[in-house]
């Protein structure tokens, strides 16, 4: 008995170190890291192109799976409410242009997924799963200047948008100044 629990505890913790990443290396007033990858309709977007507008960006792990739709869906409809607070919101995952651009379409989805495919720019945010290969569920809100205001790990689909929102609010009136490193 004793035994089993023990190699149950051994493969838990093994598969969470798998899973997890390194967020550590990435926190609050850094640089965010600059990109270029192709949205769903085989437009390049830089993120150095975002300069003086605030950008959230979301990591998700596959299109048209459960927890990654209603995720979507809820910055779909919050959309409107994030362009009026001058923010603009783009989604990534290691899908394909073409896995995009059907979701995109299916769902109605009036902002850019981005395609990842190399899973090079998952990993500069740290946010590529070692063990699964996909995009882990976190979000950046990126300041007007480039800098990361904001880092959410493993969030709640159904209800991140609001947080986005109130936390962009917050940010923007306090007139955000990113820590210094």
């Amino acid at each position: 008995m004793q035994l089993k629990s023990i190699i149950t505890a051994s493969v838990i913790a093994f598969l969470l170190a798998l899973s997890s990443s390194s967020i550590a290396e990435l926190k609050v007033g850094d640089k965010a890291p600059n990109f270029s990858l192709q949205d769903q309709n085989n437009i390049t977007h830089t993120l150095s192109d975002y300069e003086g507008q605030w950008v959230v960006l979301y990591f998700y792990p596959k299109d048209d799976t459960p927890g990654c739709t209603t995720q979507a869906c809820d910055f779909r409809d919050a959309v409107k409410r994030i362009i009026a607070s001058k923010s603009v919101v783009l989604g990534l995952s290691v899908d394909s242009v073409r896995s995009h651009k059907l979701f995109a379409e299916k769902y109605n989805l009036p902002f850019s997924l981005l395609a990842d495919e190399t899973r090079e720019v998952s990993e500069l945010y740290d946010s590529l799963s070692s063990f699964f290969k996909v995009a882990n569920r976190n979000t950046f809100i990126i300041d007007h200047e480039g800098n990361i205001a904001k880092i959410y790990l493993s969030v709640n689909p159904k209800t991140h948008s609001e947080m986005v929102l109130n936390d962009l609010s917050s940010l923007q009136k306090a007139g955000y100044k990113p820590e210094s490193n």
